[in-house]
């Protein structure tokens, strides 16, 4: 069966593509055509005039809609993804917390026993934040499962297959050779919740580590003589930089500044959501320890952030606004770049002729109209 995406305005990198419609065949894009073309679908879904994006990508939720990784039950992760792909996510990592090795490996074994849903985001494995954090700079992350890295407990987690992201610290004992391991077994490494001086952070990315986790949050705060982990961020052109966009964790002159500095391509827009987004304020789970979340903002107990509510279609709107930026310059951060960062490219993050059918309608006031997973429609408001 063929369906056909008409009237839309196709979203790449090189601009808006006018007078194109998608040929859709098998849970891919077969063609990107000029309208008026032979050939018809078995299916035709009007785009109104509207934008169509490639699906968007996070690498970074912990949960959403009531709904937390750490749950380790099919039931979150199958209603994570509802959420998620009703603000436009088509593919996405759910996120650990720092807990016990019992905890985090049945939340892993859950990734890959929890069949893909018919109306929802995918999940591409999963993304463990922790447990081999720096202390000092664990944020919201428990201080009492804060622990070194041991061939003994992470091996189990790399052999199952299903560990495709680690934020790590790697000044923490056995960082260094876990990051060898895992890359041999074609895990991402991200340098997050950390105190490594600038030679470390390199260190690491000497060993294959390749993205930054929330940058500017874990980590000291950039200096002139001592640029740490951000100042590797920010000037090494080997890692990508994941940003929370949602005005909070970072002022939006920094998130400005960030884009400047890597671009587009070096920019992963990522949300840290937890069970907390798209509820009302109140009190909620992030691991074993209660946040609470007012005006829409989650903290701890003492204080300090405890992941977002954001959504990845309002991280796209923030950055647009933050940095000036139009739609075809953001796109990217939520697309195409993540994709790039866990080696999705060839069927992720784009439009493109063999790419996979994940596509969203937005209108034009980049609000998700329709989120389309694999050539199956999962969420829509189009009439």
């Amino acid at each position: 069966m063929k369906t056909v995406i008409a009237n839309g305005i196709i979203i790449s990198p090189r601009g808006e593509i006018r007078g194109h419609e998608l040929v859709i065949e098998h849970g891919r894009i077969v063609r990107i055509r000029r309208v008026g073309s032979a050939g018809r679908g078995d299916s035709t879904i009007d785009a109104k005039g509207l934008f169509v994006v490639p699906g968007l990508i996070d690498l970074h939720v912990h949960g959403s809609n009531g709904y937390d990784t750490m749950d380790a039950t099919p039931q979150a992760l199958l209603g994570m993804a509802r959420f998620l792909a009703q603000h436009g996510v088509t593919s996405y990592l759910p996120t650990t917390v720092t807990a016990a090795s019992e905890a985090t490996l049945a939340a892993i074994e859950n990734v890959g026993r929890t069949p893909q849903p018919d109306d929802g985001a995918r999940h591409m494995g999963i993304h463990l934040e922790g447990p081999y954090l720096n202390h000092e700079q664990r944020g919201a992350q428990p201080a009492q499962h804060l622990r070194r890295a041991t061939s003994d407990e992470y091996g189990p987690w790399l052999s199952n297959g299903q560990v495709k992201l680690m934020t790590v610290a790697p000044e923490v004992e056995g960082v260094l050779p876990l990051i060898d391991a895992g890359v041999r077994e074609g895990v991402e490494f991200a340098l997050g919740h950390t105190a490594a001086t600038y030679d470390q952070a390199r260190e690491a990315a000497d060993h294959g580590l390749r993205q930054v986790t929330h940058i500017f949050n874990g980590m000291p705060a950039l200096h002139h003589r001592t640029p740490g982990a951000v100042g590797a961020g920010l000037s090494d052109s080997r890692f990508r930089c994941q940003i929370i966009a949602d005005g909070i964790h970072v002022h939006p002159a920094v998130v400005r500044m960030l884009i400047k500095a890597k671009g587009a391509g070096g920019t992963i827009l990522v949300t840290d959501a937890t069970r907390a987004t798209g509820m009302p304020d109140g009190a909620y789970r992030l691991g074993d320890q209660e946040i609470q979340v007012r005006g829409g903002v989650a903290r701890t107990s003492a204080g300090g952030l405890a992941g977002s509510t954001l959504t990845m279609d309002q991280a796209l709107r923030n950055v647009m606004q933050f940095a000036g930026l139009s739609l075809v310059e953001a796109v990217p951060m939520a697309t195409s770049t993540p994709a790039a960062a866990m080696n999705w490219s060839d069927r992720k993050g784009v439009i493109a002729r063999g790419a996979d059918a994940d596509l969203v309608v937005l209108d034009t006031g980049y609000q998700v109209r329709m989120t389309m997973v694999g050539g199956r429609v999962v969420y829509s408001t189009l009439q």
